[in-house]
């Protein structure tokens, strides 16, 4: 879930999940998420990512959890979030020469140099909000600042484009068929519906299955 809020922020180039990084020849750590620069080749990653995010829940090892943060931050790593999973649902942010903060349900999290858009708490954990994330953030890589924008294109010509756009931008393939299922509807509410889940869906055919059920 939090990989793709990360994933589809503006700024951000890669995300890599249990990637493994070595700071130094004595150190291999591997967050659970990590954002920043992962070469697309095998082995351990030298060095450490700017952003790393640990997801804390029942048998977590609490001894070896502080020593991992600490040895990211002095490495290098700007901010170590931890998701606690038991207890009150909550972030827990570290930083280098910073105590530790806690964010809570309904606060944002920020990574400035890092991230280009804040991310609610409930982003890193709940289906919905995470949902609600990508999709901004997917509108954003694509020139929109917002659902507003795109229906001021045209509306329905505009949503057709928009929808186009993310799922190429996902990587999907668009065929033909999805193109010409597109370009007869023209329901307003559907294509709105059909374009919060192109941030989403596994592939463009559940597009396609979606216009044409």
């Amino acid at each position: 879930m939090g990989d793709g809020v990360l994933a589809s922020d503006p700024a951000v180039q890669d995300v890599g999940v249990d990637t493994g990084f070595s700071p130094s020849s004595d150190i291999l750590r591997a967050p659970d998420l990590a954002v920043g620069k992962i070469p697309d080749e095998p082995g351990w990653v030298h060095g450490v990512p700017p952003l790393a995010v640990e997801y804390a829940d029942t048998g977590q090892d609490e001894a070896d959890l502080p020593v991992k943060i600490q040895e990211l931050l002095a490495a290098g790593t700007r901010y170590v979030w931890v998701v606690r999973l038991t207890g009150p649902r909550r972030v827990e942010i570290h930083q280098p020469g910073q105590g530790l903060r806690i964010a809570h349900p309904g606060e944002q999290l920020e990574a400035p140099g890092v991230l280009a858009n804040p991310v609610p708490v409930e982003a890193l954990y709940d289906r919905k909000t995470s949902r609600e994330v990508i999709f901004r953030n997917l509108l954003q890589r694509q020139g929109y600042g917002s659902l507003e924008d795109v229906r001021a294109e045209g509306e329905i010509e505009g949503l057709r484009k928009a929808v186009v756009m993310i799922l190429t931008a996902r990587g999907l393939t668009v065929t033909d068929d999805l193109k010409t299922a597109l370009a007869n509807s023209s329901d307003l509410e559907i294509l709105e519906a059909i374009l919060r889940q192109a941030a989403t869906v596994s592939s463009a055919a559940e597009i396609l299955a979606a216009l044409q059920g």
